[in-house]
């Protein structure tokens, strides 16, 4: 499964600060959870990429 590869899956997608001073992206989807962790400055880093992927998508739709 790559990208581009439509599931029909429903997920359910929490994001906060934990009580260690981290970041917590949670996943949970059909009985399964991944809670991931990351230190402040990665959140940064990933929020700047789904900031770029939105523009991407937009030039597409666009």
């Amino acid at each position: 499964m790559g990208i581009n590869s439509e599931r029909d899956v429903e997920a359910n997608l929490q994001i906060g600060p934990t009580d260690k001073g981290m970041v917590r992206i949670f996943v949970e989807s059909q009985g399964t959870e991944v809670p991931m962790d990351f230190h402040p400055d990665e959140a940064d880093e990933i929020a700047e990429e789904i900031r770029a992927a939105a523009r991407a998508a937009r030039a597409v739709k666009g």
